[in-house]
């Protein structure tokens, strides 16, 4: 694979097998800056395993993970995020015992590079809280402040994810499925948050509403089998005759 002049990430031959199971089969995967780039595939193809070992939660078995630059294949998960690399997961991953803006000054502080164990000193911090109450009202949950997530609705827990995973402000977040469980209106409100995201970061994608990532992505892959095999724009994808074969003939 080429290098693109435009790459803020590059991945070349990434492989990951699970015993007999091969999650990613040599993966060659592009995303320039400033684009959303949308990753979609069937159930089983690989798309959270290459996530997760984009972002360092999991370690490849071969393959080169270029980011901004630099190679960060064998670099640490707080590595990547400290060069500008962020996600959020496909299962939500909040506290029941912090309030919605507890989480955002939490995120904020640890963007900052501030321990944990610095949590009540930062209490006191007004710029900290007020930034988080900015970063509220972009997320359409500024009369949810002093809630507990509880209370939230599962879209409104999405968005709060998605707000911890930009709160440092990212080169590129990878955004794992946003959409999954919503009703149709928490998915139009998440898709405005991701148009809104877009214009501040480089966004990949990876999410099964496929109508939503037509609209959204200004580039989608394919990922069948633990390889791409397409990557183009919307409208070329959608005519790609091997993509209708593998995946979107399903649909």
């Amino acid at each position: 694979m080429n290098g693109d002049a435009g790459a803020l990430l590059e991945v070349h031959g990434l492989r990951k097998r699970f015993g007999g199971v091969v999650a990613t089969d040599g993966v060659d995967l592009q995303v320039r800056a400033g684009e959303v780039h949308a990753l979609i595939g069937p159930n089983g193809a690989g798309k959270t395993t290459l996530v997760a070992q984009l972002a360092g939660q999991l370690a490849p078995d071969g393959g080169r993970i270029v980011f901004d630059g630099a190679d960060i294949t064998a670099w640490r998960a707080h590595e990547r995020a400290r060069r500008g690399l962020a996600r959020s997961f496909q299962i939500t991953r909040l506290f029941k015992c912090f309030s919605v803006l507890e989480h955002l000054a939490l995120a904020l502080q640890a963007a900052s590079g501030s321990s944990v164990g610095a949590w009540r000193p930062m209490r006191r911090e007004a710029a900290l809280w007020q930034a988080a109450r900015a970063q509220l009202s972009a997320l359409g949950l500024h009369d949810h402040a002093d809630a507990a997530v509880e209370a939230l609705s599962h879209g409104q827990r999405r968005a709060l994810e998605v707000g911890m995973a930009v709160a440092a402000a990212p080169r590129l977040v990878l955004l794992d499925e946003p959409m999954a469980g919503m009703g149709p209106d928490e998915s139009v409100r998440m898709e405005a948050l991701i148009r809104d995201l877009a214009r501040r970061t480089t966004v990949l994608l990876i999410e099964h509403d496929v109508d939503a990532v037509f609209r959204l992505a200004d580039r989608v892959s394919v990922l069948v089998s633990g390889r791409i095999i397409a990557s183009a724009a919307p409208d070329e994808v959608r005519r790609d005759p091997q993509v209708i074969a593998a995946y979107l003939g399903r649909e």
